[in-house]
């Protein structure tokens, strides 16, 4: 399977060339474009991140209750997928330490990579953000998107990101939620939050954007009913 990311970095899109007999796994309704001859079905993806189970779990990490399996039946199958925001997409290649992501950045994996959710976090009344992880292990490729541009941090102690512009961090880093000021009173009229507090060594990888603090500014903007 190879796959290349176009229009990088604010409209990109994943186009992913498979051979005969390949499967993607993609979320619902993230497909654009495709060949003709791409069998395509909707599931709720039995196995370790399937079921009805696995489908509520991710419905509640707020991702789609399905998943899209495309399958080619020949070489050079293409099929084109798009994340919901205008933003960046990246490639991961699944190591042995997995991967931790923000339920909304997943777009789409191989066949082999496992996709579950993992930490369900809170809704802070300060931050006003809810904190949904999935847990990818497996091995094969996992395409992420971000809204805006998507950049990597090499963590090696620690580091310190609002909780709003993570993406996704290898397993290999520890984590905690943490005020970035000196009080949270401090934090919530400054306008910065909570954060997570990474420890450790491996990539961390975050977004120029903070789609929350988009949608209220957006919000504030829209005539009342």
């Amino acid at each position: 399977m190879n796959i290349d990311i176009l229009h990088q970095p604010d409209s990109a899109i994943a186009h992913i060339r498979m051979s005969a007999g390949e499967e993607l796994v993609a979320e619902a309704g993230s497909m654009i474009a495709m060949s003709s001859y791409i069998n395509a079905s909707t599931t709720l993806r039995q196995g370790k991140s399937g079921g009805i189970l696995g489908g509520l779990k991710r419905m509640m990490a707020g991702e789609s209750l399905f998943l899209s399996i495309f399958r080619s039946p020949t070489h050079d199958g293409e099929v084109f997928l798009a994340p919901k925001l205008m933003g960046d997409i990246l490639i991961y290649q699944m190591s042995s330490f997995g991967l931790v992501v923000q339920a909304s950045s997943y777009l789409a994996s191989e066949a082999n990579v496992d996709i579950n959710v993992g930490f369900q976090g809170f809704r802070s009344f300060f931050s006003g953000e809810s904190i949904f992880w999935l847990d990818i292990g497996g091995s094969g490729q996992v395409i992420l998107t971000s809204f805006g541009a998507i950049y990597e941090i090499l963590v090696d102690g620690e580091y310190i990101v609002d909780t709003g512009h993570i993406v996704a961090f290898e397993k290999s880093l520890n984590f905690s939620i943490t005020k970035v000021g000196s009080s949270l009173i401090g934090a919530f009229l400054g306008g910065e939050g909570l954060a997570c507090r990474f420890q450790g060594k491996g990539r961390l990888f975050c977004q120029t954007h903070n789609a929350n603090a988009f949608g209220q500014i957006v919000g504030s903007q829209l005539p009342a009913k």
